[in-house]
């Protein structure tokens, strides 16, 4: 009998199912070993390790200190930030239920489903350099999303040491613009050190997401910020100036000086195929003071007579790149 050759699809079909049988017999086995479950508290998500949720205690006499746990079938999926309800045991502690989030982010993965990258955000910061080049299309998907959340932002011009660079004037030219928008810049360096306290400050009372293209240094200004998170570094490309992906998943480390601080994986952009039209439009502030001043109510914003928002770009009031991203992004949503 000749043996049926499958193709990827049903091999990663298959490959998943058997993933998920394999958890589901750990589940049952640490279900049935697991004695002495105490009273529920409340933990806070510091990452998932898939099997597993790393968890820090919230009071009692666990507070502060953190827990391997599983959770059962019927809690969602967790992120690092999320707040959850918890019951120690051992060896493994069972987390519950999972609060109400007051924010959430997510990614697009390789297979093209949605994932969760952080909960309970209230502050991102959107790390870019002059090398690897800024991409002012994700930077604004970065801003698009976070504003749909309601969090705060802060854009961090990072390795600001590299004086000579030949990306330096780029780089000027773009932080220029976000801060026309009304986006504060920090400018940062580890070597220097150059704008790290003033992170620090704004970290405090803070849930905080570092997020930007591999190889711009989020892991290097954590460790600075941070020298207990231990984050993983890598130098860029030579030959391309592209960084490599060291963060695999997303984790929260407590600041000793204050706050939150979200480590996630590198170019990632979120996941914007949640938004309507009104909420993506609402992404792009510099836009709003123009908004219903177009000649045509159902107008698109593009280069037809009359539209408001073109004019504006016109007159330098506008970004010209700002709007050509928004007609990039709406386009995308308008396939998905």
């Amino acid at each position: 009998m000749n043996k049926k050759i499958l193709n990827k699809q049903q091999k990663r079909r298959i490959a998943q199912g058997n993933e998920v049988a394999r958890k589901n017999i750990i589940f049952n086995d640490l279900e049935s070993s697991t004695e002495g479950l105490e009273p529920e508290a409340t933990g806070l998500v510091i990452t998932n390790y898939g099997l597993h949720i790393l968890i820090e205690g919230l009071d009692g006499a666990h507070c502060g200190n953190h827990y391997r746990c599983y959770k059962r079938a019927n809690v969602p999926s967790l992120v690092a930030g999320d707040l959850v309800i918890w019951r120690h045991a051992n060896p493994f502690g069972v987390v519950v239920a999972r609060k109400n989030r007051s924010s959430k982010l997510a990614r697009v993965d390789i297979s093209g489903k949605t994932k969760s990258v952080a909960a309970n955000v209230s502050q991102i910061f959107v790390v870019i350099a002059c090398a690897p080049l800024p991409k002012p299309n994700l930077i604004d998907r970065y801003i698009v999303a976070a504003e749909a959340e309601k969090i705060v932002v802060r854009l961090v011009a990072n390795k600001m040491d590299l004086t000579n660079h030949k990306n330096l004037t780029y780089l000027e030219k773009v932080i220029s613009k976000y801060q026309h928008v009304g986006y504060p810049v920090i400018r940062s360096s580890v070597k220097i050190p150059l704008g790290i306290n003033l992170i620090k400050y704004h970290l405090r009372n803070e849930t905080s997401l570092f997020v930007g293209q591999s190889g711009v240094g989020k892991s290097s200004l954590l460790n600075l910020i941070e020298p207990t998170a231990n984050s993983p570094t890598r130098t860029l490309s030579i030959a391309n100036e592209q960084g490599s992906h060291t963060t695999t998943a997303s984790k929260l480390f407590r600041v000793s000086s204050g706050g939150n601080l979200i480590d996630s994986p590198g170019t990632h952009a979120f996941s914007l195929a949640h938004l309507d039209s009104r909420q993506l439009m609402q992404g792009f502030k510099d836009f709003h003071p123009f908004l219903g001043q177009c000649k045509f109510r159902d107008c698109i914003h593009d280069e037809q007579s009359g539209c408001a928002i073109v004019e504006a770009t016109k007159k330098n009031l506008v970004s010209a790149t700002r709007l050509k991203n928004y007609h990039h992004i709406r386009d995308e949503l308008k396939r998905t």
